[in-house]
């Protein structure tokens, strides 16, 4: 069956099954992935995820895109009890243990946004992981847009100091593999999708601005968080020409709400072709009619060369199939309590907005939303976003008056205690107070070092080095002292 009429017949299956009720859903279910780096005893990207997988030897942890990238995949819960300090636990554990194996195989592992230290040098074809399918995804986009990866942007300039801009060429796709995040997944009923992802879509902007960790790029000091800029121009299949036609890109915030998981799908396969058109033998339709969860391989696949900030996700586990939120937005780090907080303020205030009698989606636009996304991303803390009822509000303002409230209410609808809600919120609160987010300690410090006469590369590895330091002390980030 041609690839084009299998992922129609995928589609058509996933109406249906909406349509007839066919998910299960017995509670809320949370997940997390987390992107790693490893460095080796100069704090360089150190291209040894084959030997740290063998070294390991559990499934939890797998290959990235870049050589010198881990994922670790910690196990679905659900949200209710004591589920995010749990994940706390397992997280600090997994981390310690894999940090230890890396000690002995090849330097350090750094859980960070983007790796500071990261040359052109390491985007070389190379150092992309020795796995067929990353081989062909990178050969491709390159062959759709027909041109070299062009790296462009204007930076945030340190305090007394000029922007830094970044104009350079990349023959692979690996400048993807620099960008680290922390995906949070969320298991919601069909008939909810809808209102959580409109939910998700409107928190980004905040997410961002608070949880920015990602302010050096190839040695320059660029947005806060510049993962954002950074994926969309390495994943690129639009030459110029089709970008001035208004063609989308797919690494996508979206255009508009929408009314169901449906929509979101159905947009991905309408908008974008295949990138990897692989097929297999299933008819989805036929395995609806016999009673089985059809896996969906090709729309499933299709869906994952669609970088959506909030991405609908569809899987069948032990033949049940159920939907899920992926949101991609968060970097990695700078420590697990930071990361647990950033969850906690997203499962909680994402609730909330979507329980609200009149949702926070009909008061504003859907571009308001995405002007919140690069304005968080671009200036973090010191932002100006935009917010219903309030108008423009520095995000600190916003997440301390309005969104961190919301947030522990959401937290203790869902079942989360209140003593747990209170503890990692906090942490969240603090780092507002502070105005001090991982991408602020380091644009500091590196300003700091500079002034006392080291130049970039050096300031960069030092604060790499007292970057590292700290994350293994464990306090959030907010207490952490400058260099």
């Amino acid at each position: 069956m041609p690839y084009r009429h299998k992922v129609q017949r995928c589609l058509d299956a996933l109406e249906r099954m909406l349509a007839d009720g066919s998910f299960s859903f017995p509670h809320k279910r949370i997940g997390l992935e987390l992107e790693l780096n490893l460095v080796d005893p100069e704090l360089r990207p150190s291209m040894s995820n084959t030997l740290m997988l063998e070294r390991l030897g559990d499934p939890v942890f797998t290959t990235e895109l870049g050589k010198h990238n881990l994922e670790l995949n910690v196990r679905p819960r659900p949200l209710a009890g004591d589920s995010l300090g749990e994940l706390e636990r397992e997280l600090h554990g997994y981390l310690t243990g894999a940090a230890s194996t890396a000690r002995d195989a090849c330097g350090d592992l750094v859980t960070i946004g983007i790796l500071p230290t990261l040359t052109s040098e390491h985007f070389r074809t190379e150092w992309l992981t020795d796995n067929q399918r990353y081989c062909l995804l990178n050969n491709e986009i390159l062959a759709a847009r027909g041109e070299r990866t062009l790296l462009q942007m204007d930076g945030e300039p340190l305090p007394g100091s000029s922007p830094d801009r970044l104009y350079s060429y990349a023959d692979t796709i690996l400048p993807e593999a620099a960008c680290t995040s922390a995906q949070l997944h969320l298991q919601v009923a069909p008939e909810d999708f809808a209102t959580h992802w409109n939910a998700a879509q409107c928190l980004a902007g905040v997410q961002l601005a608070i949880g920015a960790n990602s302010p050096f790029l190839l040695g320059k000091a660029l947005w806060h968080e510049t993962r954002v800029p950074l994926f969309l121009q390495a994943t690129d299949t639009r030459p110029e020409e089709l970008k001035t036609q208004g063609v989308r890109p797919r690494v996508w915030f979206g255009e508009r709400w929408v009314t169901s998981i449906f929509d979101l799908f159905e947009e991905n396969v309408r908008y974008f072709p295949g990138l990897l058109p692989e097929t297999d033998a299933e008819d989805p339709l036929e395995t609806l009619e016999a009673g089985a969860a059809p896996q969906l391989s090709e729309l499933r696949m299709h869906n994952g060369t669609v970088w959506r900030w909030n991405r609908p996700v569809y899987d069948v586990v032990d033949g049940t199939p159920h939907l899920r939120i992926e949101n991609r937005v968060l970097p990695a780090g700078p420590t697990v309590i930071d990361m647990l907080a950033n969850a906690a303020f997203f499962y909680g205030a994402q609730r909330a907005l979507a329980d609200a009698e009149r949702p926070v989606w009909t008061q504003m636009s859907f571009q308001a939303a995405e002007e919140n996304l690069y304005a968080g991303a671009r200036h973090g803390m010191h932002a100006d976003l935009y917010w219903p009822g309030i108008g423009w509000v520095p995000p600190d303002e916003l997440a301390l008056r309005v969104l961190i409230p919301l947030a522990h209410e959401g937290l203790r609808s869902s079942g989360v205690p209140a003593a747990l809600a209170d503890h990692y919120l906090d942490v969240l609160r603090q780092r507002c107070i502070a105005r001090r987010n991982g991408s602020d300690w380091q644009r500091e410090s590196v300003m700091r070092l500079e002034a006392r006469g080291f130049d970039r590369r050096e300031a960069l590895n030092r604060m790499l080095a007292g970057y590292i330091d700290r994350a293994v002390d464990g306090a959030p980030v907010h207490e952490w002292s400058l260099l």
